[in-house]
């Protein structure tokens, strides 16, 4: 099993200023729609609304196929565990700490099929995972940033979306 954390800084020197809101919305965004937000990413689509904090999509990160089950926790966490594809396990997005030292975590414990555990290619794998996820995380960083300079204010949450089906999440 590869089991991964990392939490970085929200608020860092020169640059737009984020409050817990602001990075929820952009995860809340992240999760109906990663492609701005995970560069190894290539398709993301919602196939199915169970309620409106848990939803099935269906995308393809690093080539390959998956379906994912994402839980939003408000205010703090995403969580989306793999139904199915040739990696297993369940990543989450958690925002951390107090408002004024706010950090953004991702975690995942992820079993990839046909590999023994432990091995080099498990490893190997691992690596590109971390380094994808270190990506993800400046990347969604990057984008709430930008959402909320163009939404105005240092401090402002970015703008809700309307999802497939017309209900707010």
């Amino acid at each position: 099993m590869i089991f991964v954390s990392h939490a970085i800084p929200i608020n860092e020197p020169d640059q737009p200023h984020l409050d817990r809101a602001a990075v929820w919305d952009g995860l809340v965004l992240k999760a109906n729609n990663a492609l701005p937000f995970v560069p190894a990413m290539t398709a993301c689509e919602v196939v199915d609304r169970l309620a409106p904090t848990v939803f099935d999509r269906d995308i393809e990160f690093r080539g390959q196929q998956f379906r994912e089950r994402i839980t939003l926790e408000e205010p703090h966490r995403v969580v989306f565990t793999r139904l199915s594809g040739p990696v297993l396990g369940t990543i989450a997005n958690e925002i951390e700490g107090a408002d004024d030292a706010l950090s953004l975590r991702f975690s995942f414990a992820l079993v990839v099929a046909g590999v023994l555990g432990g091995s080099e290619e498990e490893k190997s794998y691992a690596e590109g995972m971390t380094a994808d996820y270190l990506k993800a995380v400046a990347a969604t960083l990057g984008a709430v940033r930008r959402l909320a300079e163009e939404a105005g204010s240092e401090s402002s949450s970015v703008p809700p979306i309307i999802p497939i089906g017309g209900h707010h999440v």
